[in-house]
């Protein structure tokens, strides 16, 4: 915890918002899309999607959930309890959905489906869109399909595998994807593996947001090595995620940005 507080203020010390913004690209994404303060019709779904889990008083074993920073120390905990600890919040869900309602992506990839409220988010940002998301554990798999499937989240294909295994399948490989969400494992060694395996899969405009950059030094080193990626262009820093940009066309550029 003293590790999270002394980043976020050095965070809160590097950051700027959008005055000290020069690039067009990231200027206009900052304008439109994070600091879009209209109310949206999606939020309420969303509200209730994360009401419905909440209501939910049922237990289900969680021996590997959260592997890599948010282990819980018992085997069995209340759905609505999960929700609490290592949900994604209102405030996150919402942007997750602007952003990608902004960029419309066509296939998205989310790793690590946990309850599904980020799920969600990704599903009614773009209708239209295919979205693969991927949890290891099948109870908690499942929970999230059955809500996915009552608030009418019917673009969402849900797999049930080990990660790993998965990214390397050959139809995965095979694959574009347009934006890829990373909250399945919050180690370094981890997050650069899903990295490296999933480069292939990247057009010019694919955006990748990885979960928790500021979680320990380890995550904190993955990110840094992230940036330096040479295919990497573009990088925003909002403190609990990072936002990747593969933009050939673009010089290389850091931003640590207020939301």
């Amino acid at each position: 915890m003293f590790f999270q507080i002394k980043s976020y203020l050095n965070f809160l010390w590097k950051s700027k918002n959008e005055h000290a913004v020069h690039s067009p690209f990231v200027f206009n994404l900052l304008t439109k899309c994070f600091y879009d303060k209209k109310t949206k019709t999606e939020y309420q779904v969303l509200k209730n999607y994360r009401k419905s889990i909440l209501e939910n008083k049922s237990f289900i074993d969680v021996t590997d959930f959260g592997a890599g920073s948010k282990v819980f120390k018992s085997n069995n905990r209340q759905v609505s309890k999960i929700v609490q600890t290592a949900g994604i919040s209102s405030k996150r869900a919402e942007l997750l959905f602007r952003v990608t309602n902004y960029f419309q992506p066509e296939n998205v990839l989310e790793i690590g489906t946990s309850l599904g409220l980020a799920t969600s988010a990704l599903s009614l940002g773009n209708p239209k869109a295919k979205v693969v998301t991927i949890e290891g554990c099948p109870l908690t798999s499942s929970i999230a399909q059955e809500h996915l499937q009552h608030f009418e989240c019917d673009n969402v294909e849900n797999v049930v595998s080990e990660f790993g295994s998965f990214l390397i399948s050959e139809e995965l490989q095979s694959s574009i994807f347009d934006l890829i969400y990373f909250d399945g494992n919050h180690s370094k060694k981890a997050t650069l593996d899903y990295f490296e395996v999933l480069l292939p899969t990247i057009n010019n405009n694919s955006v990748w947001i990885f979960d928790d950059i500021h979680w320990s030094a380890d995550m904190e080193d993955a990110w840094e090595i992230i940036k330096k990626h040479p295919k990497v262009k573009v990088t925003i820093d909002t403190f609990q995620w990072g936002f990747v940009f593969f933009r050939y066309e673009q010089p290389k550029e850091h931003f640590i940005i207020r939301t």
